[in-house]
């Protein structure tokens, strides 16, 4: 359970990284590269806003924030390959260390006994396999 409120601490963190790494760094040479567009701002109108001569708003206008959806993406994305990556470089090292036959790297004591175990009902299969083909 400890593990798991550090996992969503530690994710919370890593989310505000994220947003700030797609709306500072990434954002800006895509706004650069598209003549200075802001994806955030980006919109599809449905109704314009009608507003008084005081400039008081009667109506508000109603728009799709594409824009945002787009930044939200990408946040996802990002997110979605680095923990990609940390998983799969986790993975190759649980995968050594559990390899019984890999000296290089220690194996706990319970996958070495579990080898073995497996090991020695392999051998006792193919034994009895053996005697009951020969009674036949």
């Amino acid at each position: 359970m400890v593990d798991m409120a550090v996992g969503i601490i530690i994710g919370t963190a890593f989310n505000s990284v994220v947003n700030t790494l797609v709306k500072e760094v990434v954002m800006p040479p895509l706004s650069l590269m598209t003549d200075g567009i802001e994806f955030a701002n980006r919109k599809w109108v449905l109704r314009k806003a009608v507003a008084e001569a005081e400039g008081v708003q009667l109506v508000e206008e109603v728009a799709v924030g594409y824009g945002a959806l787009i930044e939200s993406f990408l946040d996802f994305l990002i997110i979605g390959l680095t923990i990609f990556l940390v998983i799969k470089f986790m993975n190759r090292f649980r995968n050594k260390a559990q390899d019984p036959e890999d000296k290089r790297e220690v194996t706990p004591k319970d996958i070495e006994l579990l080898s073995k175990m497996n090991k020695l009902m392999e051998e006792q299969n193919q034994l009895l396999k053996n005697n009951f083909s020969e009674r036949k």
